[in-house]
C-alpha cells in the first residue's frame, strides 16, 4: 500500500502515512481543528510509525454526526481502528482531542496500548479567560452572523491568539476550518465540556492501565499551564512543559513535540532508534 493513503471511512476523513507494517500511532485534533493541524510533525512520526490522522465528525472534510458526544466520537474511531484490523494502537491528542483519547481508553481498552496529551485540558476550573475574537466568534448574538463570514485572515488570527509564538497556518488548514459548521462547534464544545464536569481527565486516567504522556505549553493562553501538575494524580505519568510555547506546540515547536511523541509511542514496542 501507498506510504500516503486518503479515504472515508467510518463517517470520517483519514489520512494514512508511513509503513502500513510500522507500529500505528492515532493522531486526534482539538475542537474546532482537523487532521491537518499535525502536518508539522507527520514527516518525523511517519519515519517509524503508520501513522492515522482523523477528521472528527463534522469537522475538516468528515460529514456531520447525529451526536457529538465524547463518547460518541469515540465509537466512531473504535470503528475505524477495528475495520483496519488495528491493536494496541499509540495515540495521542491535541486539547480536546485528548478527551477521545481517553474515552476510547475507557471504552475499549484493547485498542488503547497508550495516550499522549497534548494541550489537553484536565478540568473546568483550568480554564482561563478566552481571547475576545473567540468570545464575539463563538457566542450569540453576533457568533452565527460572524462565523460563516470568517475571512482566511480572521482564521489565521484566531489560530495565532491560541500560540506564543509566531505561526504559519496552511491553506489546506484554513480551509478545513472553514468547512466546520457554527452550530457543529457549539455542540462539540457543548458535549467537550459535559465530559469534563462528569469527571476531569486525571481522574479518569488514574482509573485506567495505561502509560500517559502530558505535553503543555508553558505559555499556553488557552488552560493555566500550571494545571498540567493535576496529571500528577496520574500513576506513571510523565509531564513535559514546553518553554515559550502556547497551545499548538505542534506549529510552534514542531521538532520537540515529534521528538517527545516518538518517543513514547516506541515505549513497549519494536520499533527502531528514534531519529529526531
Amino acid at each position: 500500500m501507498s506510504e500516503h493513503s486518503v479515504e472515508l471511512s467510518h463517517g470520517m476523513h483519514v489520512v494514512h502515512d508511513g509503513p502500513r507494517q510500522a507500529p500505528p500511532l492515532l493522531l486526534i485534533h482539538g475542537s474546532g481543528a482537523s487532521g491537518g493541524f499535525w502536518g508539522p510533525v507527520v514527516p518525523a512520526l511517519a519515519r517509524h510509525h503508520h501513522v492515522i490522522r482523523v477528521d472528527l465528525p463534522g469537522c475538516g472534510q468528515s460529514p456531520p454526526a447525529a451526536s457529538y458526544d465524547v463518547p460518541a466520537q469515540a465509537g466512531q474511531v473504535a470503528a475505524l481502528l477495528d475495520g483496519h484490523g488495528h491493536r494496541s494502537v499509540a495515540v495521542a491528542g491535541h486539547s480536546s482531542g485528548g478527551y477521545v483519547a481517553t474515552a476510547l481508553a475507557e471504552h475499549r481498552p484493547d485498542l488503547v496500548r497508550s495516550i499522549a496529551l497534548i494541550s489537553s485540558g484536565p478540568s473546568l476550573d483550568a480554564l482561563l479567560p478566552q481571547p475576545l475574537l473567540f468570545r464575539v466568534l463563538l457566542a450569540p448574538p453576533l457568533g452565527p452572523l460572524l462565523w460563516p463570514r470568517r475571512s482566511d485572515a480572521t482564521i489565521r488570527r484566531g489560530i495565532s491568539a491560541t500560540c506564543a509564538r509566531p505561526v504559519e497556518v496552511a491553506d489546506d488548514v484554513v480551509a478545513d476550518i472553514r468547512r466546520i459548521a457554527y452550530p457543529t462547534l457549539r455542540s462539540v464544545l457543548r458535549r467537550n465540556s459535559a465530559y469534563l464536569a462528569e469527571r476531569s481527565l486525571p481522574e479518569r486516567l488514574a482509573a485506567l492501565d495505561v502509560p500517559v504522556l502530558v505535553v503543555f505549553g508553558a505559555a499556553d493562553p488557552r488552560w493555566e499551564p500550571s494545571s498540567a501538575h493535576q496529571y500528577d494524580a496520574v500513576p506513571g505519568a510523565r509531564i513535559e512543559l514546553l518553554p515559550g510555547v502556547g497551545h499548538v506546540p505542534m506549529y510552534e515547536e514542531p521538532e520537540a513535540t515529534g521528538t517527545l511523541l516518538l518517543g513514547f509511542a516506541a515505549t513497549g514496542v519494536d520499533a527502531p532508534p528514534v531519529t529526531p
